[in-house]
């Protein structure tokens, strides 16, 4: 101990800026890293892989050779599988460094006055489908990012307004057949394919985008608004739940409980950006 304190004893102030730049260095790319694979199946793994890394620990510790020997046979198996299991989010990583974006910032805050603007948008184009029967998806992304699905689309990045979302829709236009995806103020991409739930209670009546709302909202905390196109209802799917049969006061009413600044906290809705 003694010989520790020593030897930190003669470090100077340059070395002591040196080894926090290192350290906060270190510590904002492993940061980013998390954002990367937040709200994808990648962060299943890392807790899959976290896991098994304290049990290897614990096993050692405890002289449990049988469990300590079976880990370290599947340690080169995860190390060889890794970069085949991580292989999407390393190479939107590396895209991402290539287009200067990865040290961005990680979120922007909307306001009220920002999500009431959202929300007048979303209420005036949801009011043209059910005039229209025109059927459409939208799904609100909140803190679990949705990158996985997004990928699937064509990407937009355009300020959401009630004609953007009807042109998208839109009967035999390209993109009116899959999601539409906003994060904070923009829609990011369009034409996006979601998971579709596969619980056995849900009511044969329910198509396609019914599914596919309730499976987004089943696997993140994402908000879907369905449009059907034969009875021209609106529904709201949140947390593995359909809500049905809204009109317009209804509708904007449940929104407003999801997305909007609850009193007293000070806070917005905070989407996650790149």
């Amino acid at each position: 101990m003694a010989t520790w304190f020593q030897t930190w004893r003669f470090f100077t102030l340059i070395d002591w800026l040196r080894m926090a730049v290192d350290v906060a260095v270190v510590a904002y790319v492993i940061y980013r890293l998390l954002l990367l694979i937040r709200g994808t199946r990648a962060e299943q793994l890392v807790k899959g892989l976290a896991i098994l890394v304290l049990v290897a620990f614990l096993s050692d510790r405890l002289g449990l050779r049988t469990i300590n020997w079976i880990l370290d046979q599947l340690g080169l198996m995860v190390v060889v599988g890794l970069p085949v299991v991580f292989q999407p989010e390393l190479r939107r990583a590396l895209a991402q460094l290539g287009r200067g974006r990865f040290f961005a910032r990680p979120f922007v805050f909307l306001g009220v006055e920002d999500v009431t603007r959202l929300l007048d948008e979303l209420v005036r184009s949801v009011q043209v489908f059910v005039r229209h029967k025109i059927g459409a998806l939208i799904v609100l992304e909140r803190e679990v990012r949705l990158n996985d699905y997004i990928e699937t689309g064509i990407k937009l990045d355009a300020v959401v307004s009630s004609e953007f979302l009807v042109n998208i829709f839109m009967p035999r236009t390209p993109l009116h057949d899959g999601a539409a995806i906003i994060r904070g103020d923009r829609v990011v991409a369009a034409g996006c394919f979601l998971p579709l739930s596969d619980s056995p209670y849900l009511s044969r009546q329910l198509g396609t985008r019914h599914r596919a709302a309730l499976g987004i909202s089943e696997i993140s905390d994402a908000v879907a608004v369905v449009v059907s196109e034969e009875t021209g209802t609106v529904s709201v799917a949140e947390g593995g739940k359909l809500t049905r049969y809204l009109d317009e006061k209804n509708f904007r009413q449940i929104l407003e409980e999801l997305i909007l600044p609850k009193n007293g906290q000070g806070q917005g809705w905070w989407p996650w950006r790149f």
